[in-house]
């Protein structure tokens, strides 16, 4: 089994009085990694499942601290709750259980952070600690493997992905991801009310997936969807980001003259899911969109290792009217470091008006030949 970055940080947090909230996309192995963890932690535990029609039940009918506490039992240490975000008022039930047996550690997760994280984010005020999990890390391969290893499988990792199912059942990388795509990427999505047609979702993440490095309109989104404005557009896209399908760059400015302000780009948390939606498992090195590929890869990368590290940076792409642009710049400490990605190893001109305009800056080319440390090896 591979290792998960957050499996130490996890354990080292139990039982610290606070609330865990584990949250991400589904398939990406939380409850692979709780069950580690619950092995690992030695003490009583009991396991729900909202997924499960009568566990859901029965967390809706228990509204008190007494019905709660007889639900997990008297004697158990541990409780894990999977798929929190199922149960109604869910935030206010877990206050309750905390107030009421402080000795309890609780560990919640959710494939949706708009339900989990908005029911949770008043009544567990300074009770919680939030993790994030997402597809396996290119880290976490060369942990498992070796670096050596890591880099000859790359190419197949551009095309298939992270996704724990799909790096572990080589050569059937392709059936999983469509199974992965249909039954599971739009689930929770689907779930709210008022989304009454799927295959306005379909399209929106298929013309995403075809843009992917490229500045989005949400009025030519419109037009490519159909039928919807641009109000809706960015609403689905939001619950998109939620969902933990997609992630957002916005553009970087300090009000220079000639600077693009309100651009914005979507990249996808795992490359196997925008390959699956254009339908092409081709090799890199014959496609035209290898550079697309690599983008998303590198940039998705970066947001896992920075998250999983607690690292807490601004992130940005910064482009100009006259198109003078840098891939992907990220700020911390009051220094800007701006980074170009590039399939082949080559010699890169930051653009001048960059560089003058923000002194405080330092540069970087992230190709194939160079990539280790830009994703935290």
């Amino acid at each position: 089994m591979i290792t998960r970055a957050l499996d130490e940080k996890i354990i080292s947090s139990c039982f610290k009085d606070k609330t865990i909230l584990l949250l991400g996309p589904r398939q990406v192995g939380k409850t692979t990694l709780l069950k580690e963890i619950v092995k690992h932690l030695n003490v009583s535990s009991i396991w729900f499942n909202a997924d499960e029609a009568d566990i859901l039940e029965a967390f809706s009918y228990a509204v008190t601290s007494t019905q709660l506490i007889q639900l997990i039992g008297t004697n158990n240490k541990l409780v894990i709750i999977d798929e929190a975000q199922q149960i109604p008022e869910i935030g206010k039930k877990l206050k309750l259980i905390f107030d009421n047996r402080p000795d309890i550690q609780i560990i919640a997760t959710g494939s949706s952070a708009f339900d989990l994280q908005n029911q949770t984010a008043e009544p567990l005020t300074g009770r919680k600690k939030t993790f994030h999990l997402f597809p396996l890390t290119f880290k976490e391969t060369v942990n498992h493997t070796s670096l050596i290893e890591a880099k000859r499988l790359l190419d197949s990792r551009l095309v298939y992905g992270f996704y724990p199912e799909v790096v572990n059942n080589p050569g059937n990388e392709k059936e999983i991801l469509i199974e992965i795509a249909q039954s599971y990427l739009y689930k929770d999505v689907l779930q709210i009310d008022n989304i009454r047609k799927p295959s306005h979702i379909e399209k929106l993440l298929k013309a995403l997936a075809f843009q992917v490095g490229s500045e989005v309109s949400y009025h030519e989104m419109a037009q490519i969807v159909g039928n919807i404005d641009t109000a809706t557009v960015e609403k689905y896209l939001d619950l998109l980001e939620k969902a933990f399908v997609i992630f957002k760059l916005p553009a970087f400015s300090r009000n220079q003259r000639n600077e693009i302000k309100k651009g914005k780009k979507y990249y996808f948390y795992d490359n196997g899911i925008r390959n699956v939606l254009i339908s092409n498992f081709s090799l890199p090195e014959i496609r035209q969109d290898k550079g697309a590929l690599w983008e998303n890869f590198l940039i998705s990368e970066r947001l896992k290792q920075n998250a999983y590290n607690q690292k807490f940076v601004n992130s940005y792409f910064w482009r100009t009217h006259d198109q003078a642009e840098i891939d992907y710049i990220e700020e911390a400490d009051g220094v800007l470091y701006a980074f170009e990605f590039k399939w082949k190893d080559q010699k890169v001109r930051f653009p001048a008006s960059f560089l003058q305009s923000y002194p405080e800056h330092q540069t970087a080319v992230v190709s194939r030949k160079e990539f280790e440390e830009f994703v935290g090896l």
